[in-house]
């Protein structure tokens, strides 16, 4: 006896990469390089090691279900700062809830917004294709209908939810958005966010933007859901809404799985409702290292700067091979080869290299075309003699597949 919604989900993009490599194993006296897993291998900030340790009572403690008021105060502050926000437009008993780690409240916002029906019908979950994983597990759990919207090169790799049907819409209860997205990197402009926002209102829907990344960018800072909220104005600025923002990325510390929610303060309220039933708190001291991390901004420019680095090397080794463009956010490569099975394969068998096939990270559009199976993700998390060996690898072993 198990639920049957479980039998219907393809493997997690790891488990199928680890069974298309197999026991394969790279050359002799090739030492592997991982580049398959958006984990940050920069330095934790130092400044989080005597808070974690100053009061070790509070480890003998259950925490807050919406944490201390100081870590809401320190988030609120951060966003009002990033995004330029009137004061007092975000209340941090209002409009924030503290979660642990993002991909926990990405799969409870589809628990928290897909009801049993919708004006008579099953509900829609929107979500772009290629997708984080989470979104697709999330809306069929909460036995929505998955709507993939492709986000390929035809839409800059954003999905545009302008082309999708009246009856669709009608019956749409949640709509995932990835800005910068994982793993194209794309970035939703302020027009396609304000764009989002008015249709969620006008359908009555809840509209989950994933700004993950929104902190790792080497050009122009992204816009973000809140700035859409701040132009398009009103009594409810936040209606329908919910953002979703971790110090996983922005902070190097994905082992602290400390992230918030903020947006609609009726849907944060029956967020943490949802939570107290299946939810675990972050531990008191990791909230309040995540306090200090919030109101410390040196860190993550000094982090930004290492991406930019490995970007400039990355993209003047390319040279434009395999369509490597700069991303507008993310520390991923996002790069055509052909068929990214194919050559995920090749690259750990001849050159030591892990990827991750795009093709795991979509499905299939209505033609048929999967829109990431012509591409690999590569995560460029390391330093950066780690990076140009990874990319002369890449060069070598693919040489005969880039573009002419």
């Amino acid at each position: 006896m198990h639920n049957d919604v479980l039998d219907s989900l393809s493997d997690y993009p790891f488990d199928r990469l680890r069974a298309l490599l197999g026991d394969s194993t790279p050359p002799d006296g090739c030492a592997p390089i991982y580049m398959q897993i958006g984990e940050p291998k920069h330095a934790p900030p130092e400044l989080i090691a005597p808070i974690v340790t100053q009061d070790m009572s509070e480890w003998g403690r259950y925490p807050p279900p919406n944490g201390p008021v100081d870590l809401r105060a320190a988030i609120a502050g951060w966003l009002t700062s990033r995004y330029d926000l009137p004061a007092g437009m975000v209340d941090p008993a209002r409009h924030i809830a503290i979660v642990s780690g993002t991909r926990e409240a990405l799969f409870m916002a589809a628990l928290l917004a897909v009801p049993r029906e919708k004006r008579g019908q099953q509900p829609a979950v929107l979500m772009p294709n290629p997708f984080y994983q989470v979104y697709v597990g999330a809306g069929a759990l909460a036995r929505g209908e998955a709507i993939y919207l492709s986000a390929g090169p035809e839409t800059f790799f954003q999905p545009d939810f302008g082309t999708v049907g009246e009856d669709t819409l009608a019956r749409t209860a949640l709509a995932y958005l990835n800005t910068p997205a994982n793993p194209q990197g794309s970035v939703a402009s302020l027009d396609r966010l304000k764009q989002a926002v008015t249709l969620a209102r006008e359908h009555d829907f809840v509209l989950a933007v994933d700004e993950c990344y929104s902190e790792i960018y080497t050009g122009t800072k992204p816009p973000g859901l809140l700035d859409a909220c701040r132009e398009l104005g009103g009594d409810h600025p936040f209606a329908n809404t919910l953002v979703f923002h971790s110090l996983s990325k922005r902070s190097n510390v994905p082992g602290l799985r400390s992230g918030f929610v903020a947006g609609d303060p009726n849907l944060i309220r029956l967020l943490l409702r949802l939570r107290q039933y299946g939810g675990a708190q972050v531990p008191l001291p990791l909230m309040h290292a995540s306090a200090a991390l919030w109101r410390d901004e040196a860190h993550v420019q000094e982090s930004r700067e290492l991406y930019r680095q490995k970007f400039d090397l990355a993209l003047d080794m390319l040279d434009g091979a395999f369509g490597a463009e700069r991303p507008g956010g993310g520390f991923y490569l996002w790069l055509d080869v052909g068929d990214s099975e194919a050559a995920a394969r090749t690259l750990w068998t001849e050159a030591g290299l892990r990827v991750l096939p795009g093709a795991y990270m979509a499905r299939d559009n209505a033609d048929g075309s999967n829109p990431g199976a012509a591409y690999i993700r590569m995560a460029l998390v390391h330093d950066l003699d780690t990076t140009k060996d990874a990319i002369t690898r890449l060069l070598n072993t693919l040489a005969n597949q880039a573009p002419a």
